[in-house]
């Protein structure tokens, strides 16, 4: 019996589902913005950590990510040197600048994560309508083997507070995956 060759029409079907893009062309990907206060700890790390398992998921053509953070005072930097480390430990790439987040994120992203309390009334006081407010929900609301209510910010702690906020930030995002994936089920 012979093998089959690239002229087979099952073949190429084959290869062609195989190269088809996970979003629909005429969809566009879910987005998510994770939001703190200065965007340098917490926020890039859950952008971080979400990218990588988007990755690893096979959804990066689906769901796209990003940060932001309610003030302007490190626009341009890159995340703080101990998140970083503490997330490449956890062989997690870490990239991005800071930013703050403005009013046209409430029509770009579909989803508006907040760290924090503090960071929820700021997002919140800029929303431009109820639409982009029912946007906004807490980070945590995603964990599944934590009960913290907030992510705390590391930025004036030790070591261990960097710790404890990837463990967070990875919980949640995992949480935040299936979520998304039951969603558009």
């Amino acid at each position: 019996m012979e093998a089959r060759g690239a002229a087979d029409p099952l073949v190429r079907a084959r290869r062609a589902l195989h190269r088809r893009p996970a979003v629909p062309p005429n969809r566009r990907p879910f987005r998510v913005l994770f939001v703190c206060w200065g965007n340098i700890c917490r926020s890039p790390a859950g952008e971080n950590v979400f990218r990588q398992l988007l990755t690893k998921n096979g959804h990066t053509h689906s769901i796209e990510c990003d940060s932001a953070g309610t003030i302007d005072a490190h626009a341009g930097k890159s995340p703080d040197r101990r998140m970083r480390q503490t997330l490449e430990q956890r062989h997690i790439p870490v990239q991005g600048a800071a930013r703050q987040i403005t009013v046209g994120d409430f029509e770009k992203f579909d989803l508006i994560l907040t760290m924090d309390d503090s960071n929820r009334q700021e997002v919140l006081a800029i929303a431009p309508s109820a639409e982009g407010r029912a946007k906004v929900r807490p980070f945590t609301s995603f964990c599944q083997a934590h009960d913290e209510r907030e992510v705390p910010d590391p930025y004036y702690g030790g070591d261990g507070g960097f710790e404890f906020v990837a463990d967070l930030i990875e919980d949640g995002c995992r949480g935040l995956l299936e979520h998304i994936a039951a969603e558009s089920d």
